[in-house]
């Protein structure tokens, strides 16, 4: 676990990680305020294509840095399938949060005065049991989604992952935004809370996500296509990362260790 810490890949994995987050929440965000006729359908229409578009780009664009989870509910669920460290999970979902209220504050700061919205993820004629059930489901079907497409044991995957993924991040909100504004991003919905203090029923959109993406995790790898790490192998991928069943250490950073940063 502290090898990792010490190789320049990983600081760069969660540096991906905040940039593409505060992309993500960026386009997002200004996609949910630039209309003032967001009662109407076309509005939903365009806030999923943003949502959708935006993770197809990025998820293009950053996934051979740091797999492109850009979402806390994603990153839980690839612990759980155990495809990265703990460590490694830890220091994703402090970087994807960090970015959501980053880009948060930027759009308060660039949006029209006219504008009061911020893209706040609340409750619309649901029960926060109802809420959760929804961002419950809809972060399933993306975390399984995310977790079938860039399995690489797989070799009948002939389109994009990241084609995939953005689908279904736009399938979410389209099926989810009149209810609750489709959180099923944790750092998303965390960002314009905390930049307008407003928490009302915020549980919500850390609960639903993050057991959605638990569960997407396990019914995936026990049910739908079961994998062969025992016990032992879960452990070490939690406590030293993926690379550690394949015998491939990354590079370490100058003088970490007192090692060269060259592969032994």
């Amino acid at each position: 676990m502290v090898r990792e810490l010490k190789t320049l890949s990983f600081w760069r994995a969660v540096l991906a990680e905040l940039f593409g987050t505060a992309m993500f929440v960026f386009i997002g965000i200004l996609a949910m305020i630039g209309n003032g006729n967001s009662s109407y359908p076309d509005q939903e229409v365009k806030v999923a294509l943003a949502f959708g578009l935006a993770a197809l780009s990025l998820c293009q664009s950053l996934y051979n840095i740091s797999g492109a989870h850009l979402n806390p509910a994603v990153t839980l669920g690839m612990v759980v399938s155990c495809q990265v460290s703990v460590c490694r999970a830890v220091w994703y979902m402090l970087a994807q949060i960090l970015g959501g209220v980053l880009a948060s504050g930027v759009v308060l700061g660039v949006r029209p005065a006219a504008v009061e919205s911020l893209g706040l993820n609340k409750l619309n004629g649901v029960s926060p049991g109802q809420a959760f059930g929804i961002e419950f489901l809809l972060t399933l079907q993306l975390v399984l989604c995310f977790l079938a497409t860039t399995d690489k044991k797989r070799t009948d995957v002939f389109g994009s992952a990241p084609f995939a993924v953005g689908l279904s991040v736009g399938l979410g909100h389209l099926a989810g935004i009149s209810y609750t504004g489709c959180g099923i991003n944790p750092a998303r919905s965390f960002g314009p809370a905390l930049v307008t203090v407003a928490f009302e029923n915020h549980w919500v959109f850390w609960a639903g996500p993050m057991c959605g993406g638990v569960v997407a995790a396990l019914l995936y790898d026990f049910v739908l296509c079961p994998r062969g790490y025992d016990f032992a192998g879960r452990l070490k991928v939690w406590c030293h990362g993926v690379e550690s069943l394949y015998g491939e250490p990354e590079p370490l950073l100058e003088g970490a260790g007192g090692e060269p940063s060259e592969k032994q």
